[in-house]
């Protein structure tokens, strides 16, 4: 029999549908990031950077370039015989078949694929967070407090802790109290939804609960354990985490990694991001083109203006064109003289030239107002923007749009165009 000391399951089925129209035809998880790297893999470097050979990726929403961009397994080394990366979609059964419908619900439908390993640890992660993690230190405090649960916990800002499970330790880090997005917390140590469990005891648990609708870790299986008298430990993590769920968090967290002096540094040789590259030629800045502090992809080329952003691989940035604090995913063309200013433009978009984006006041978006806000201005993939129009913040476009969808040639703050995607 198979014997594997921790095994990862990673949890990249989610919607993320707070990303609008970045969501609207892949998973959170595939999302660009940092100008050359998909939000996977930061959590798939963390584990081969960490020890763990043996990774379970649980997909389920428009999962197609997720698998497509995990494959094998080769850029982290996951491409084993034995262990290595797993995709594991739900699948039909004899008895029943169901989507996954919660956290816990998508790991109990795979305790085949776990019991295969017989592991004494499972470390449960979510693929949608931005950080540096040995999860071999983890699993040292986990030992050493002779833990059946280890929860990660950071301490975020206080008007933040109500997006996030909440836990009330005691003198030895032993959680007494966990409270799963409360209205009024009482605490902001927050869990980082990344546990450390006794094989056995989660999988008691699993079992027990089985039947509980939209099973969920920390809804349900945490409060189980605890209620049984199960020892539960917050492992207290002082890196750089950014839970890039909202626009807006994923916005900040691309545009501090061209801080001066950067909070989350990707150049460190210690511990490496590792991601699938393509063979593409490398970036050329033209004489007419000027960059300051920014991130750029390979195969891209400059000819306008470009300050503090992050922009991908096989973008065109024409000549006269101005670029501030946006970022520009993976093969975009920015037309002649256009302007954007806090811009997200997904893949394969194309902005005409003198098209001006992110003007004047803030307004309230009348379509989303809770995803669609930031001050920012979200194009969907291969969305065309046509030449000349002007847009203003809060708002959102996704689709080959024409300038009769603006009227007076503008698209005021506040407002959206949804042709394609939600």
């Amino acid at each position: 029999m198979i014997k594997k000391e921790m095994i990862a399951m990673l949890l990249a089925g989610g919607q993320g549908s707070r990303l609008g129209v970045l969501t609207s035809n892949l998973a959170k998880p595939a999302v660009a990031f940092g100008g050359k790297y998909k939000i996977i893999d930061f959590p798939l470097s963390n584990c081969i950077n960490s020890g763990v050979d043996t990774v379970g990726v649980l997909t389920q929403y428009r999962p197609l370039r997720l698998n497509q961009h995990i494959g094998i397994g080769i850029p982290w080394d996951l491409d084993r015989n034995i262990g290595g990366v797993t995709v594991l979609p739900p699948y039909e059964k004899s008895d029943n078949s169901e989507w996954y419908t919660g956290t816990a619900n998508a790991i109990y439908q795979n305790l085949e694929f776990i019991d295969y390993y017989n592991p004494e640890y499972v470390l449960i992660l979510s693929g949608d967070h931005i950080y540096k993690m040995d999860y071999e230190n983890m699993l040292e405090y986990h030992k050493s407090c002779d833990a059946d649960i280890t929860l990660a916990t950071y301490q975020v800002p206080w008007e933040e802790a109500s997006r996030f499970g909440v836990v009330i330790t005691d003198e030895n880090n032993v959680i007494s109290e966990f409270e799963e997005k409360p209205a009024n917390p009482r605490s902001n140590k927050a869990s980082m939804g990344i546990y450390i469990f006794s094989w056995k005891v989660l999988r008691e648990a699993l079992v027990k609960m089985k039947d509980q609708p939209e099973c969920d870790f920390g809804k349900h299986i945490i409060p189980y354990c605890h209620s049984n008298g199960k020892k539960i430990c917050a492992y207290d993590f002082k890196g750089y985490w950014k839970d890039v769920g909202t626009l807006g968090s994923y916005w900040e967290a691309n545009m501090e990694l061209v801080d001066i002096v950067p909070e989350f540094n990707l150049y460190e040789e210690f511990w490496k991001i590792y991601t699938k590259t393509d063979a593409i030629p490398p970036q050329y800045i033209d004489a007419s083109g000027r960059v300051s502090r920014c991130i750029i992809g390979e195969g891209t080329e400059v000819y306008g203006d470009v300050e503090n952003s992050v922009i991908g691989s096989g973008v065109t940035i024409e000549k006269g064109a101005v670029i501030r604090n946006s970022i520009i995913m993976n093969n975009a063309t920015i037309g002649e003289n256009a302007y954007m200013d806090k811009a997200i433009i997904a893949e394969n978009v194309k902005i005409g030239k003198d098209a001006k984006l992110g003007i004047g006041e803030e307004a309230v978006n009348e379509f989303k107002p809770q995803i669609y806000s930031f001050g920012l201005v979200t194009i969907g993939e291969n969305s065309v923007i046509p030449d000349g129009v002007t847009i203003g913040k809060n708002t959102a476009i996704s689709g080959v749009t024409t300038p009769e969808d603006y009227p007076d040639g503008n698209l005021k703050s506040g407002g959206s165009i949804i042709k394609a995607g939600e």
